[in-house]
């Protein structure tokens, strides 16, 4: 009795959906019966993108564009940086 049992479990399982899809699905329902987190997640995306992308283009700009050009001249750099470096032209916030 209890193999009869088990087989019919095993089969309940295999009509089941994948677990990826079944999280998929969760996520997806929940997100359909959302009203203010809707927003709130555009707001988010928003809030990544400015970040990611505006900021980074504005404070991080390519540093090895302006020392070398092509891929083995910036490793030439880097690797000449990493074993002679060379002392900063100024240092802020030194007077003297």
């Amino acid at each position: 009795m209890t193999f009869v049992h088990m087989s019919a479990n095993r089969q309940t399982e295999d009509r089941r959906p994948n677990v990826l899809v079944r999280v998929w699905r969760f996520y997806a329902d929940g997100f359909k019966s959302m009203t203010v987190g809707k927003t709130l997640w555009a707001i988010i995306a928003l809030k990544v993108v400015i970040f990611f992308v505006i900021l980074r283009t504005v404070f991080f700009p390519d540093f090895l564009a302006s020392k070398a050009d092509g891929d083995d001249a910036k490793a030439d750099y880097v690797r000449g940086e990493l074993i002679h470096p060379h002392a900063p032209d100024s240092i802020p916030g030194d007077a003297g």
